[in-house]
């Protein structure tokens, strides 16, 4: 399911929402090469996560070849900022495409109920509670963690909370059929949340060996969660959520 719009007005400018989806399109463009074999693969070696080398569980000088001629090692003195900037790398297009759609469809609500700059301290602290979930279940894991995914986790959780409700307009895309359809945000929120646990469970087994970190989603989604009360203001922890769903079906 990949939603393109919802039913849930904004009162200011999504000006944080739109920066951090200029800033890692930017970082795609600039710094990984719009997707290039080499620079992608340098990029995410020399950027991304890796869980291993943050807990100090692989010998240095130990790698993995990220494509022909990169071979990404681990350093003796971990890159602790790495944190940060692998929530701006991304592994292609699709990838970044995905990850930004939604954050376009969900960040600019959370940024209207929290404002500007809490808004943006949440959605690093969530991307920081998700790179720390998936580093702990994979503490000896040597292949480099990247993308937005874990931090826009966190503003699902937060909108899952704040706006259950809602409308939100999802295409479906199944093997011999493509349709569209409007789903409450806790039925779309809620699928997705239990995908990506379900996804995270059904990996353990090679959970050290990469692919998709299920367990960043899920520690982002759950930081969200808790974290949107810390954020919110009070007005909106108040009002929002006992909004009858003809408010945000019909307002514009």
């Amino acid at each position: 399911m990949f939603p393109y719009k919802d039913e849930n007005p904004t009162e200011r400018p999504a000006v944080i929402t739109v920066s951090i989806i200029i800033a890692n399109v930017l970082a795609f463009l600039l710094v990984q090469g719009a997707g290039a074999q080499g620079p992608l693969a340098r990029s995410v070696c020399d950027l991304g996560l890796i869980p291993a080398e943050i807990l100090h569980n692989a010998r240095p000088g130990s790698g993995v070849e990220l494509a022909p001629g990169v071979v990404c090692m681990v350093n003796a003195v971990p890159k602790y900022w790495t944190v940060i900037t692998s929530m701006f790398m991304h592994g292609g297009w699709f990838h970044l495409i995905g990850n930004m759609l939604f954050m376009w469809v969900f960040g600019n609500n959370i940024e209207d109920a929290m404002g500007h700059g809490k808004f943006l301290i949440f959605y690093l602290l969530c991307g920081v509670v998700a790179a720390a979930t998936q580093t702990f279940i994979s503490p000896h894991s040597i292949v480099p963690m990247i993308g937005a995914s874990g931090a826009i986790s966190g503003v699902l959780g937060a909108y899952l909370l704040l706006y259950p409700r809602v409308r939100v307009h999802t295409l479906i895309i199944l093997p011999i059929y493509i349709t569209t359809v409007a789903l409450p945000a806790w039925v779309m929120l809620g699928y997705w949340g239990l995908i990506q646990l379900l996804s995270g469970l059904g990996s353990l087994r090679e959970i050290d060996k990469g692919g998709v970190a299920f367990f960043a989603h899920v520690g982002g989604f759950i930081a969200g969660l808790v974290l949107v009360r810390l954020f919110a203001s009070d007005e909106v922890l108040r009002r929002r959520p006992t909004q009858p769903e003809s408010y945000y079906r019909y307002r514009s």
